[in-house]
């Protein structure tokens, strides 16, 4: 994916803009030194545990978080982009075509639980 322009003149966000960016970022702070696998992978658990936290006393929550403050959903945005980021920023020092990687198992999961038999169950979460 390339950040192709839209309507409005803005790039459009794409995995490919997000990993420049996070490189660009990393190399304007000499922070690439850090960056290796292990220490993105442990950046990353502790950015899920974040997020972790924000759903942690609230029960089953509905499908658009219709209940929540403006202020709770603009933390939760944050906090998934801080996983989406690590998670970029890991698959690209990686090597990973998280893309191509995705997109491939997603295919694998459908072989895996072929959508008759599985239909309404919940044993369809895939791994």
């Amino acid at each position: 994916m390339t950040g192709a322009k839209h309507g409005t003149g803005e790039e459009s966000v794409t995995l490919d803009l997000l990993k420049r960016k996070m490189d660009e970022f990393a190399k304007e702070r000499d922070w690439e030194k850090f960056h290796s696998p292990r220490n993105l992978l442990l950046a990353l658990v502790g950015e899920v545990g974040e997020l972790s936290e924000i759903f942690q006393w609230k029960g089953e929550v509905p499908k658009g978080l219709p209940d929540w403050k403006e202020e709770e959903k603009t933390h939760l945005g944050e906090e998934l982009s801080d996983v989406l980021l690590y998670l970029i920023r890991l698959s690209d020092i990686c090597g990973i075509d998280l893309e191509k990687a995705a997109l491939r198992k997603i295919e694998l999961n459908a072989l895996k639980y072929p959508a008759n038999p599985c239909k309404g169950s919940s044993d369809n979460g895939g791994d």
